[in-house]
């Protein structure tokens, strides 16, 4: 029986089980919120109503209760499928995870036991190629795209309708970096900014390209994302930002910018560019510095001469184009010969380029073991993703031919840092115990790790 917890602010978990059923299988979720509820209309599900430390508990009774063999859920390191990883692996049962692709826009990724740092997939330039040797080529083509409006719909009405029926679930901690109310007010006056931001960004990169001046991309991430949160060695995105300004003064030539760009869907609340700025000149660079919002992030990474960012799925866009990509937090991608795995010192003045035929195989691995074309939010992009979804899910064939290791390669490293975001408050920061991190990787002992 197939358990599904809280998924994409959509109707594709829904659709997802819906397909499970008809080829045979069972499937139930259990809501944690009135959006759950709402995005599971006419499905079998069951309501979570109890505190947070009850959920443990909860979910072990359930699980026997029900026979749960697999449980699927969207983001990984939501406390509440934090919790369920656990239980799983006690129980000896398989847990999946999705998110939006790694090879986005035109795919969603669907990995088994954990993403980023917690993923299985090999970071082994040699595992990638024989992976790759085993795999069709991949559609590249873009089939299914969306508008920035109807993502934005989604995720508001989602959490407005939870926000404003709390009574309904008066213990649900919605684990938002923000308030909802505050986050989508602040957005508002960047909606009428946009074109004219577009503008601005495309004059600057067009300048600095035709003076012949050498420049670097920083792609800036939501503070709100779990990628950056629970993926990375900052508590904060102004502490990476300050990072690579100060080792930017250090060593990149006079004659070379960097430019931050912010993500096209930033709310404007952290005000980046007032933080860059004072750090820029605090450290004698204001004039090579530079903050956008909006722009063509492809035509940017074909005249830059690298990209630094945290984690974001930008990296993957980047060395897709030939691009030098510095990862600063935990990546998927990130690994001998795709990225520059030097210190960030060297980044600047000899930026490693991506090797172009391993980048080629580690689409190829990835198209074929951890991602599935299409989309969550049109009905041609869902009709692609759900029944090649179904299908993995029911056959075991998720992180296949190869794409599985018992241990998470990249979790020593995050080890090495802080512990991973366990909880998150509205407007507020929580970290577990510093042991966790520690636990977490001794849970993941190959000798106990699950067998499928």
């Amino acid at each position: 029986m197939f358990l599904f917890l809280q998924g994409h602010p959509s109707f594709f978990a829904r659709n997802i089980a819906a397909r499970l059923e008809k080829d045979g299988h069972k499937a139930l979720r259990i809501n944690f919120c009135l959006g759950d509820r709402l995005l599971w209309f006419g499905r079998p599900s069951v309501s979570y109503r109890g505190r947070f430390d009850g959920w443990e508990a909860y979910l072990r009774r359930f699980i026997v209760a029900h026979g749960v063999t697999d449980i699927v859920y969207y983001a990984d390191r939501k406390p509440y499928h934090q919790v369920a990883a656990k239980v799983a692996r006690e129980f000896k049962i398989a847990t999946y995870c999705y998110e939006f692709g790694y090879l986005r826009p035109d795919w969603i990724t669907l990995e088994r036991g954990g993403m980023s740092a917690f993923s299985h997939f090999p970071n082994d330039p040699d595992q990638i190629k024989r992976i790759a040797a085993q795999c069709d080529e991949p559609d590249q083509q873009l089939k299914f795209p969306y508008t920035k409006p109807r993502e934005i719909f989604y995720e508001v009405s989602y959490n407005l309708v939870s926000y404003f029926s709390f009574f309904l679930y008066p213990f649900y901690r919605a684990d938002r970096y923000y308030n909802p109310l505050v986050e989508y007010i602040s957005g508002i006056p960047g909606l009428f900014l946009e074109k004219k931001r577009h503008r601005v960004a495309r004059e600057l990169v067009t300048r600095l390209a035709r003076n012949g001046n050498s420049f670097f991309i920083f792609s800036l991430q939501l503070q709100s994302d779990y990628q950056l949160r629970s993926n990375a060695p900052f508590s904060h995105q102004k502490e990476a930002i300050r990072t690579a300004i100060e080792s930017f003064a250090r060593r990149a030539e006079r004659k070379t910018h960097l430019v931050f760009k912010a993500h096209p869907l930033d709310n404007g609340w952290e005000r980046w560019g007032a933080y860059i700025k004072k750090k820029a000149r605090e450290n004698g660079i204001e004039s090579q510095v530079h903050f956008i919002i909006g722009g063509n992030l492809t035509l940017m990474l074909k005249y830059a001469k690298g990209c630094v960012l945290i984690n974001s799925t930008v990296g993957m866009h980047a060395i897709r184009q030939g691009c030098p990509v510095k990862v600063l937090g935990h990546a998927v991608y990130d690994m001998d010969r795709v990225t520059h795995t030097g210190p960030l010192d060297s980044f600047w003045e000899r930026p490693q380029k991506p090797d172009a035929a391993l980048v080629d195989d580690l689409v190829k691995a990835m198209a074929n073991t951890i991602q599935v074309k299409g989309n969550f939010f049109t009905t041609k992009g869902q009709k692609a993703a759900v029944p090649v979804f179904a299908k993995r899910l029911a056959a075991g064939q998720v992180n296949c031919k190869g794409a599985y290791l018992p241990l998470p390669p990249r979790l020593a490293t995050l080890n090495a840092h802080e512990p991973p975001l366990h909880w998150q408050t509205e407007g507020s920061v929580g970290r577990t115990d510093p042991k966790a991190a520690e636990e977490a990787a001794a849970e993941m002992d190959p000798a106990s790790a699950p067998t499928y």
